[in-house]
């Protein structure tokens, strides 16, 4: 399968990447689908005091997701203590009791992914910058226990960067999953308005790290663009994460304005400016780019490690 087949993007509008005020071009536009499945998925989860990063950063794929019966579970609760512009997860202060770990998460969320009936197990967190750990225990417990329930399930992570704390890093990575996912996000120039609260030589050197600790797994990256970056940014970013092989995957999506809080958007990238961001990652020798308008870092995670030949 060509990568470029794992998503379907109506593509009649081919040039001009810039759109009207409140319009979408043609290749952004979904159609309001609700399935009764969605409904009953989210009262499974909210019956375990779960959260999905589809619902609280309101992806635009998740209607889809859910009806195939996946999901990218959050755990460490569902406030974030950073303040990223593109993100719409919930903020919150630290000292409330919001903020308590819940202890039930863990195996709470290894018995809904067992329910679900997942062989392909994606868990993903906020920022808990309040913990001293950054909450890289609470994330190790949860994939230990995903894969005592599903031992032949394949999980991958996509973890904060907790600070730059490899050691907390290397805790994840200890507790055995397939793919290690950390999202660079944007490009260096950027980071200041998109991620004010974290550091691009850090999150690479997390990625670079994951490599060298635990060279069995997967690593993957991901990116948006249409937030004013130019094409030779991103093609610098793409060989940052190559640099000594330290990547194998990368997913390249275009980012959509999830509130009127957030930053707005610069650019409506077309599909075939990601078709070319693709071809020059390929040509780096990433095992997989996954780039196309509705990519997401999770999104058809268990198609993506295989195309990149990760048994999953």
């Amino acid at each position: 399968m060509h990568p470029s087949t794992l998503v379907q993007i109506e593509n009649s509008s081919p040039a001009g990447g810039r759109a009207a005020r409140g319009r979408l071009p043609a290749w952004l536009r979904k159609p309001a689908v609700h399935h009764e499945s969605v409904m009953e998925l989210k009262r499974e989860l909210r019956a375990l005091n779960l959260h999905t990063v589809c619902e609280s950063a309101r992806c635009p794929n998740m209607q889809e997701c859910f009806h195939r019966g996946q999901a990218t579970f959050m755990i460490l609760g569902n406030l974030c203590t950073r303040g990223c512009g593109f993100c719409s997860v919930p903020k919150g202060n630290p000292l409330k009791r919001e903020f308590v770990l819940d202890p039930l998460e863990p195996d709470n969320t290894a018995r809904q992914a067992a329910a679900m009936g997942l062989r392909y197990v994606v868990i993903t967190s906020v920022n808990r910058d309040d913990l001293e750990d950054g909450g890289s225990r609470h994330f190790a417990k949860t994939v230990e226990a995903v894969r005592r329930e599903l031992p032949g399930a394949t999980v991958e992570v996509l973890t904060p960067d907790f600070e730059g704390n490899l050691d907390a890093v290397a805790r994840v990575l200890d507790a055995g999953p397939h793919v290690f996912n950390h999202n660079m996000e944007t490009v260096a120039r950027l980071y200041s308005r998109v991620r004010p609260q974290a550091n691009y030589r850090q999150s690479l050197e997390v990625l670079r790290f994951a490599r060298q600790h635990r060279p069995s797994a997967l690593t993957k990256s991901g990116l948006m663009v249409g937030l004013g970056e130019s094409g030779a940014e991103v093609r610098e970013l793409l060989r940052d994460l190559r640099e000594e092989g330290a990547t194998d995957v990368a997913t390249i999506g275009q980012y959509l304005q999830p509130t009127r809080r957030n930053l707005p958007v610069a650019k409506y990238v077309t599909p075939a400016e990601f078709d070319s961001y693709r071809d020059f990652g390929l040509s780096l020798g990433f095992r997989m780019v996954f780039s196309g308008p509705f990519v997401r870092s999770s999104y058809m995670a268990d198609l993506v490690a295989h195309e990149a030949g990760h048994a999953a």
